[in-house]
């Protein structure tokens, strides 16, 4: 059942994804797993996800290079988040330190009850250049509804990161 649901949610971000896709564009996908909400012991559970980031939409603003990035994952526990936001990239040689902020919705399945169907994701990744093309990382982020609902435990989350342009 959970692969199914992976498989699916992959297909719905592919198919999104591809819409907009053109053969001159620069795409961005990673792919990652990882443990959810690693600081509550009731709750933790494995996580797998992808991500999308389109770097011809590539924007300078007042903060840096921004892109906007679709992304989601599922855990083990069937519970889901599916987002869009905006990262950048600060290139630091063969390093590449990237802040993220995705609000998004949450569906907690069997998971851990967020308190709210819209949260709010803030990532840091730190990732190594293989290749021109290929980086692997690691990344942290926090999921919180920034108390719209009636309870906003938040989760924090850890990940090892693939990521592949094409």
């Amino acid at each position: 059942m959970y692969l199914k649901k992976l498989v699916f949610l992959s297909i719905i971000l592919l198919t999104i994804t591809k819409s907009f896709a053109q053969e001159t564009r620069s795409h961005q996908y990673n792919f990652f797993t990882g443990n959810f909400d690693f600081s509550d012991d009731k709750q933790s559970a494995l996580l797998v996800g992808f991500q999308h980031q389109d770097e011809n939409l590539e924007r300078n603003t007042f903060i840096g290079n921004i892109s906007p990035i679709t992304g989601g994952f599922i855990t083990e526990n069937s519970a889901a988040y599916i987002y869009t936001g905006f990262e950048w990239n600060v290139e630091m040689g063969e390093l590449t330190f990237t802040p993220s902020f995705a609000p998004g919705l949450y569906h907690k399945g069997d998971g851990k009850d967020l308190g709210h169907v819209l949260e709010f994701k803030s990532e840091v990744q730190l990732s190594y250049t293989l290749s021109n093309d290929t980086r692997i990382g690691i990344s942290y982020n926090h999921v919180s509804n920034a108390s719209l609902g009636d309870k906003n435990p938040g989760a924090n989350s850890y990940m090892f990161n693939f990521l592949k342009n094409f």
